[in-house]
């Protein structure tokens, strides 16, 4: 099994762009003596946020203050990195957000509900 995601990254120039990794899950005794689920390797959060943004929010240009791991719960948001290129992000999505240095990103929620996040802060 294989899972997919959004990384938002700042090259060295500061330009920040997307690009589209994933991560293999292996097959593990999770939680015995529940059947085996997939997991894939570990990685170290500092903590974790709930994020929420109402209809209509929008930011202007900015890095992202830290690492993180942002993942759509409910709503829709669009992103758009400096080198031009905008992406939408809708309820189950997740973006890891990287791109601390640089001018960053702009962000705004476009669906009609307020959006809330699950942010995890690495």
């Amino acid at each position: 099994m294989i899972a997919h995601f959004t990384r938002l990254y700042a090259d060295p120039d500061g330009e920040s762009h997307f690009q589209d990794p994933s991560r293999e899950l292996d097959l593990v005794e999770f939680a015995p003596p529940a059947p085996p689920l997939y997991l894939s390797p570990p990685a170290a959060a500092t903590n974790f946020s709930f994020f929420g943004a109402p209809s209509g929010w929008h930011s202007d240009w900015h890095p992202s203050a830290k690492r993180n791991l942002f993942a759509v719960i409910t709503g829709e948001w669009e992103v758009s990195a400096s080198d031009g290129e905008t992406r939408r992000f809708l309820a189950g999505s997740v973006l890891l957000v990287e791109d601390t240095t640089g001018k960053g990103h702009t962000s705004r929620v476009v669906s009609n509900e307020d959006s809330l996040a699950l942010l995890v802060l690495l």
